[in-house]
């Protein structure tokens, strides 16, 4: 049986136009006004497949997920020339750091350049620190050193941003930025790598049902937990029994990239 989460519903496809998210942050709605699954980010492309009124019914390009956006979050594809490589960003008004600032962009929101000044990046939504911005092509080597820049981050179930992420927003996060492929949600990251055994080394993937975890080093894990309520770092053999002693199971897989 297809997954309704990637695969497309035929009865709702009447078009297949891309489009480009054009908020800071959208969140992914399960249906018209439902629970949001994931949320995408500046950038962030998609394939418009239908109209509901206000809400359009999306496929994200990133992991295939399908889901309802409001018609305000989307606009058309411009190739982007950065992406945000820092945690965070703020897009000011003029090219000056005492301007107002319009809004915050997170990591890996994609942009694309109007004029550039010495110190900023002129784009649609405003002066962007150069500092902040690497060409759009560039990759991270290390997923776990990408999950570092969210410690802190509170936690939110479906989030994807630094100022709300989840367990598998994480993980998807870390190693998108990596150029390595991986789905939205836990379970299906279960499939990633090969299964491992014995000794915990960096950037391998701890699961349980329902969440996953990404190895710092032999002894530490990161992780967006509800327990915490934020991204944090968490000695491994004490995250395996705290999650089992609050009833949520023992280690399911560890996977190695």
């Amino acid at each position: 049986m297809s997954d309704p989460r990637t695969t497309p519903d035929p009865s709702k496809v009447t078009q297949q136009t891309p489009k480009q998210i054009t908020a800071p942050i959208a969140d992914l709605m399960r249906r018209p006004d439902g629970p949001r699954d994931r949320q995408l980010i500046f950038g962030d492309t998609v394939t418009d497949l239908g109209i509901d009124g206000q809400w359009h019914y999306v496929q994200a390009a990133k992991d295939g997920y399908c889901g309802y956006l409001q018609s305000q979050f989307l606009g058309p594809v411009q190739p982007a020339t950065h992406i945000v490589h820092a945690p965070a960003t703020h897009a000011y008004r003029a090219a000056d750091f005492k301007s107002p600032n319009q809004c915050g962009l997170t990591f890996s929101s994609r942009v694309t350049a109007l004029s550039e000044t010495g110190k900023y990046v002129e784009t649609s939504l405003g002066f962007i620190p150069k500092q902040h911005l690497s060409p759009a092509n560039r990759l991270f080597s290390d997923p776990a050193s990408v999950a570092a820049f969210f410690l802190g981050t509170p936690y939110l179930w479906g989030g994807n941003s630094r100022w709300g992420i989840d367990c598998s927003g994480l993980v998807q996060t870390a190693l998108l930025a990596c150029g390595i492929p991986c789905p939205g949600d836990s379970h299906m990251q279960e499939t990633l790598g090969q299964a491992a055994t014995g000794t915990f080394k960096r950037n391998d993937l701890l699961f349980w049902k329902g969440h996953v975890a990404l190895v710092s080093d032999p002894q530490t894990l990161i992780h967006a937990n509800a327990g915490a309520m934020a991204c944090v770092y968490e000695p491994i053999l004490d995250a395996i029994a705290r999650i089992q002693s609050q009833g949520d199971g023992p280690l399911t897989a560890h996977r190695r990239l």
